[in-house]
């Protein structure tokens, strides 16, 4: 699996919802917030390499 970087768009209950940086008209996936960092919250980019997630660098 080739490496993503998302953003965070949306939160709701126990899920964030992650659209890809690369391809803003796609659509929107959804991941437990357990699998994402603590730190992760509405507009954080999101790094995603071999289903570890990862604050994106800036």
């Amino acid at each position: 699996m080739e490496p993503k970087d998302y953003i965070v768009v949306k939160i709701e209950g126990e899920y964030a919802y992650l659209r890809d940086i690369n391809d803003p008209q796609g659509g929107e996936v959804f991941i437990a917030l357990a699998l994402l960092p603590q730190e992760t919250d509405i507009g954080v980019k999101i790094h995603c390499e071999m289903f570890e997630y990862s604050i994106a660098e800036r």
